[in-house]
């Protein structure tokens, strides 16, 4: 970047809150990271399966990275901000102040981490009930969603948390709230997390079967009824005392907030391709697929109508790009299926484990893609961001074994790239949230599938199949204990 054009750039500010780290990225108009900062957060895990944060912890932690990336920017170039972080609970009280979740009262430890599997029981009976909204999420709810979470805290904190809460958020909601002072929602995390739908909004009828009829309750206002598309501006903007507390101008607009995976998907799947001859070049994004490849990996399919993918999450109405469904596959423990083990601990046995468990990665994403393709997705190229698309094998093992070129991004911190693109929506700088994708998207290396290994990952496919068929059997049979 010149000098001499300083003054004619316009920046947007992506902030990332993961597991144990909060991360803001400033990034240009032309999707160029510019800086980066990183702050741990704390987690506290009082029991097993129960896994806690504060929310004024992150919320500090934000000011904090915010603060850095700024550093020697003048306020007046940063045109937006956006969010995005874990699908996290995060509770307060009547007057936004924060709730124990917790039998301690321990009211700084007020939100429930995605990973929390405290309520097992509770997703259990929700699943049991077979309610016609488990449809959009491959037909059974997974405990880290908000409702059993809910749940459990009706039947365990009722006193102490349940009748004092006046707000439940995702975390990606409340930082927006935190920001802006407005208590609307992204339709990301309710259509994906909460059960709501774009069309029909909240279905009463679940929510009273599931015993949570309190949630209908003044429309819904404590999980809430003002729902916005990613990108679009939140409330006023950054009020002045976050706008403070953040080192940035008052007014600055703010984009409604996606879940970090889905912000991976937004700084990806919409960017420019044309020069590399792929399959996907002079086609609609549909037929793209991105893979988010982190402690978990998480793979976006997105439709211009609804697809119903069996075991996969969605389809979701405009969860991620407005206008098209969203269907979200995953695998939350890559490598577990690695079979074959020997008692030898030499380094070539170690170099052996190694591959099997970047191929069974592999042999695991071509298993999800050839899933949504039976369903209807026409999906032909994928594209690959987070920290393991840095590793040489694994994303060529992923271009063998799918068969597929893969489209790396330029930016390796993609997921920071999509919040930016967030706050440049927001900011209406672009004209809408797909020409900030494709204009501050920005693809990287391509690598093409190395044909003449096809045979051979075609048989491992096949054993891989017969593994998960195995695995399934195995299971069925130690739960019937």
């Amino acid at each position: 970047m010149q000098s001499e054009n300083l003054e004619l750039v316009n920046y947007y500010i992506g902030i990332d809150v993961g597991t144990a780290s909060v991360r803001a990225a400033l990034v240009d108009q032309f999707g160029t990271l510019v800086a980066y900062a990183e702050q741990p957060i704390q987690i506290w895990a009082p029991q097993p399966d129960h896994y806690e944060q504060s929310s004024d912890d992150i919320w500090a932690a934000c000011c904090t990275v915010t603060k850095k990336v700024v550093r020697g920017i003048d306020v007046s170039q940063i045109r937006g901000l956006g969010f995005d972080a874990t699908c996290s609970l995060v509770v307060l009280d009547a007057h936004f102040k924060p709730l124990a979740v917790n039998s301690e009262g321990e009211h700084k430890r007020n939100i429930i981490l995605w990973m929390d599997h405290r309520a097992a029981d509770q997703v259990a009976r929700i699943n049991g009930t077979r309610h016609r909204v488990l449809c959009f999420v491959g037909g059974a709810m997974s405990a880290e969603m908000q409702p059993p979470k809910l749940l459990w805290m009706k039947e365990n904190l009722r006193e102490s948390c349940w009748e004092k809460a006046g707000y439940f958020f995702d975390l990606p909601d409340f930082l927006s709230w935190k920001a802006t002072g407005a208590t609307a929602r992204s339709l990301c995390t309710l259509v994906c997390k909460w059960t709501y739908s774009s069309e029909k909004g909240w279905d009463d009828s679940f929510w009273k079967l599931v015993g949570l009829e309190d949630l209908v309750a003044n429309n819904y206002a404590k999980i809430g009824n003002e729902v916005l598309t990613p990108g679009a501006p939140f409330g006023n903007g950054l009020t002045s005392e976050a706008a403070e507390a953040l080192g940035l101008a008052k007014g600055t607009a703010v984009g409604a907030s996606l879940i970090d995976a889905h912000a991976g998907g937004i700084g990806m799947i919409g960017a420019r391709v044309q020069g590399h001859n792929l399959p996907c070049e002079n086609q609609p994004i549909t037929s793209r697929a991105v893979v988010i490849c982190g402690t978990s990996s998480c793979h976006m399919a997105i439709s211009k109508s609804p697809v119903f993918v069996p075991g996969v999450w969605g389809p979701y109405d405009s969860a991620m790009v407005p206008g098209f469904w969203l269907n979200e596959g995953g695998q939350s423990a890559t490598g577990k299926l690695v079979v074959g083990l020997t008692l030898s601990q030499g380094l070539d046995d170690l170099a052996l484990i190694y591959l099997a468990t970047i191929q069974a990665i592999a042999l695991g994403t071509r298993h999800i893609v050839e899933t949504m393709q039976a369903a209807g997705h026409d999906v032909n190229t994928l594209f690959m961001c987070g920290g393991l698309s840095k590793n040489p094998l694994f994303v060529q093992m992923h271009a063998d074994i799918t068969g597929m070129p893969v489209v790396l991004a330029h930016e390796v911190e993609s997921v920071l790239t999509g919040a930016a693109i967030l706050g440049a929506c927001a900011s209406k700088d672009f004209a809408s949230l797909q020409d900030a994708m494709e204009k501050m998207g920005r693809v990287g290396r391509v690598v093409l599938p190395n044909h003449k290994d096809k045979r051979f990952y075609d048989k491992k496919y096949q054993v891989f199949l017969k593994l998960v068929e195995h695995q399934r059997e195995y299971k069925t049979i130690m739960q019937s204990l």
